[in-house]
């Protein structure tokens, strides 16, 4: 299907938490228009957009006025949706994961060749404006030679989150679903990661999935960095509260969620303060703050004006199937590394 002049008319699979968020963002677009909602439990979000409501997406894809469609549906209808949506025709962002594991998201993988239909997977922190300055910084040698990398993402989700069984159950857990965007950020801005170790725990909820995380992971640069995830918790450190990228959390602009250090200096982030020496380097010296300068905008409304120019086919997919497959190998490495105990090293690219 061709993309028609005028705003791009879009279709939303699945109406949870993620599905609502793109239907917000979707009503301040002039570009796009919603025009259907699948989603086989309820119909509440397509009345109140206003919007038909269907029970599948093949239903969705069946009334044939798609220019392209947001997939928002569990993790583990990932990928069965997306092949479906590719052999219409129709361009999808995929919400992350892009599939519950690395053998899933190669099945996608060959029908987007088979197909030749865009995807652009929701890996919407990619999208941020402190992200691609801190890319920028970082491989410019803005901190000399990267050597240590630190992370949190610790905070305490509702119980009625876990209403929803398919998020107490294997192809969820804290690792699929929160971990695997700040792995992915990491390697995005930091370089690939090579090994992992990992330890994993449900000790408070104990429901079939990891509530809890710690992760040691080797870069290919030869740098190290550590990683902390907890979604049972409370505490004020994480993406969530840093960035003000999502309304619906608090937000502590004296809180950062990485912290990135090189021989030369060191970088916290969101915030992209550069802490380095002035002259002389070491230890008993002051250091010197200065900002690095980001653009501007949210992760959310960026993500969605990038998919639109990929639907229209003005853009190549930022986040591409073949890209965050790698990230998804990455979480299925530290999946493995917190089952055998051991240095796990990921796979080929």
């Amino acid at each position: 299907m061709s993309p028609r002049n005028g705003p791009l008319r879009i279709g939303i699979i699945g109406a949870g938490r993620m599905g609502a968020q793109h239907a917000g963002f979707l009503d301040r677009e002039q570009d796009a228009r919603l025009v259907a909602v699948a989603d086989p439990y309820s119909s509440a979000m397509a009345e109140r957009c206003g919007v038909p409501h269907v029970r599948s997406h093949q239903e969705l894809l069946a009334r044939g006025d798609m220019d392209a469609v947001i997939i928002a549906s569990p993790n583990q209808a990932h990928v069965t949706t997306a092949v479906d949506c590719l052999a219409a025709g129709v361009p999808a962002l995929l919400e992350k994961p892009v599939a519950t594991s690395r053998a899933e998201a190669d099945v996608l993988l060959a029908a987007e060749r088979e197909h030749g239909v865009p995807v652009l997977v929701g890996h919407h922190r990619r999208h941020h404006p402190a992200v691609a300055a801190a890319r920028d910084f970082v491989r410019g040698g803005g901190l000399g030679r990267l050597v240590a990398v630190n992370g949190l993402w610790l905070t305490k989700k509702d119980d009625a989150y876990f209403d929803q069984e398919w998020r107490r159950s294997k192809g969820a857990g804290v690792m699929l679903i929160n971990l695997v965007h700040d792995l992915d950020l990491l390697r995005h801005i930091c370089g690939e990661i090579t090994t992992v170790q990992a330890r994993t725990s449900n000790a408070v909820r104990g429901h079939e999935v990891e509530e809890t995380a710690s992760v040691i992971v080797g870069f290919e640069s030869g740098a190290l960095g550590s990683f902390l995830i907890s979604d049972t918790v409370v505490a004020p450190w994480g993406w969530d509260q840093a960035t003000e990228d999502d309304p619906s959390f608090p937000y502590r602009p004296d809180g950062s969620c990485y912290s990135i250090a090189g021989t030369t200096g060191s970088l916290s982030f969101p915030q992209l303060a550069h802490y380095h020496h002035e002259g002389t380097s070491d230890w008993t010296r002051p250091l010197s703050t200065r900002f690095v300068p980001k653009g501007t905008g949210d992760s959310y409304t960026n993500q969605l004006r990038h998919f639109l120019a990929v639907a229209r086919g003005e853009a190549e997919p930022a986040v591409s199937v073949a890209d965050a497959a790698r990230t998804l190998a990455l979480i299925e490495t530290a999946q493995r590394a917190a089952e055998s105990g051991a240095t796990e090293t990921v796979g080929p690219r």
